[in-house]
């Protein structure tokens, strides 16, 4: 029909280019561990990758092989060749997207990342957003040694960056928002 335009057809992730990506990410993290020093470091990035794909319905499979990778530059020795040599450059430019400089002390990489959500590709914000809400669940939830004082800066921290994200995944900063108040609360019971 004329002047109809027809729904975009989404990209359906391939189970052996998310699968690809899954064995070298876990590859490179095998050694690492989450904060509480038991749970493996990949079940985070498996995590961030879950969340986009069930809560933010992203199908893209470049946006969810970078969020299986969204820490390998900047928690292992995997450099940027070898991520593009594996897996192209458009992966490996969004994973550079959401690389935090590691060169810089902790209270400026944190900043930076507030000052930098704003800027973020579309595909990016969408996975800072899910990389805060499972951040913000394990150190609510896990047994992670840090001080009440400490969790509740993070998330407030985290709110922050997340706000420089909105506009870019309506369901992903819904739930984000929800995750946030009850971790909040939890906290507050914790006193």
């Amino acid at each position: 029909m004329e002047g109809t335009s027809l729904p975009q057809e989404t990209e359906i992730p391939s189970p052996s280019a998310l699968l690809a990506v899954l064995s070298f990410a876990a590859d490179r993290h095998r050694n690492q561990r989450r904060k509480d020093n038991a749970t493996p470091f990949i079940n985070h990035p498996i995590a961030v990758a879950e969340l986009l794909a069930r809560v933010g319905r992203v199908t893209d499979v470049t946006t969810l092989q970078a969020a299986l990778l969204h820490d390998v530059l900047e928690d292992t020795s995997t450099t940027a060749e070898e991520l593009d040599k594996h897996f192209g450059p458009a992966v490996l430019a969004l994973v550079q997207e959401v690389t935090d400089d590691k060169s810089l002390p902790s209270p400026q990489r944190k900043q930076r990342q507030i000052e930098h959500a704003p800027h973020l590709s579309t595909r990016a914000k969408q996975i800072k957003i899910a990389d805060k809400i499972s951040n913000i669940i394990d150190i609510t939830t896990q047994p992670v040694d840090w001080p009440l004082r400490r969790k509740r800066e993070y998330l407030d921290w985290a709110e922050k960056v997340v706000a420089g994200c909105r506009g870019s995944n309506a369901p992903l900063e819904e739930h984000f928002d929800q995750i946030l108040k009850t971790q909040r609360e939890l906290l507050d019971r914790g006193d």
